[in-house]
């Protein structure tokens, strides 16, 4: 199953400027520093290619006190690339959680789609579901028949721990192709708070004779323009009665006449 997932353009006026790798969203007291990229940024005009694409978050307070807890994830990435998992093995939440990141990798690493890392303060190590710092490795999943990612995070301070983040799918609106969500566990503050998530999609296997990759993507200017900006995905951080940060994360790419 093909599923819309990566970019339309907007022209770039003139040249293709570099554009910032992070944007910053405040409400109040509260900051979240989102990230994203794209590689390659070199990108066919007509028809699409592997790429991996990144996309996180640093939460922080403007006077340094913990933050409120994070309730939520949400994704949005642009409809003009794909994110294609046929052909790839799938694992289930039961496979991989709870194990460390070696095991999750003796029973699913052929359905491995990336990586990434977790951090987080852990106040009350008994209490806390996830380690202050983790590796995350992301794999192709199913969940109740339907595609989903499953982001395994594993760590072993202040102790041995490992969770698992369901990133389901679902249809975007408007430019937005695909939204990836998820929630967190309900943890208070005063037992732990996570303070940064970063994942990678960068899977490449082969299949029919030829190099295909988990997220595929092209640039499309028209002819007479070297590339374009576009918007690559609109990041959401809930934390419940707080409130929600957001941003949309523009990136840019350059045209290629060939695959």
């Amino acid at each position: 199953m093909r599923r819309p997932l990566l970019f339309v353009a907007t022209l770039s006026l003139l040249t293709l400027a570099p554009l910032a790798q992070a944007e910053t969203a405040q409400l109040a007291n509260l900051r979240v520093n989102f990230s994203g990229k794209i590689s390659p940024t070199a990108l066919p005009r007509v028809g699409t290619a592997p790429i991996a694409v990144t996309v996180g978050g640093r939460i922080a307070t403007v006077d340094g006190a913990p933050p409120p807890q994070l309730k939520a994830i949400e994704i949005a990435v642009n409809r003009a690339g794909h994110l294609d998992p046929s052909g790839l093995p799938s694992c289930t939440f039961s496979q991989i959680q709870p194990s460390t990141t070696a095991a999750a990798m003796r029973s699913c690493g052929p359905a491995k789609v990336g990586e990434g890392s977790f951090a987080a303060n852990v106040v009350l190590p008994e209490q806390s579901p996830f380690p202050s710092v983790g590796k995350i490795v992301a794999f192709n999943g199913v969940q109740k028949g339907k595609p989903v990612i499953l982001a395994h995070v594993y760590g072993t301070e202040p102790v041995p721990l490992s969770y698992t983040l369901v990133l389901r799918m679902s249809p975007g609106k408007g430019a937005w192709g695909t939204v990836l969500s998820a929630r967190l566990p309900q943890v208070t503050t005063d037992v732990a708070y996570i303070t940064g998530i970063s994942l990678t999609l960068n899977r490449r296997f082969q299949s029919a004779g030829r190099t295909r990759g988990y997220v595929s993507a092209g640039c499309p200017a028209p002819q007479g323009f070297p590339g374009a900006v576009f918007p690559l995905a609109r990041a959401s951080f809930s934390f419940g009665t707080a409130g929600t940060l957001s941003s949309i994360l523009q990136r840019s790419c350059k045209a290629r006449n060939r695959r």
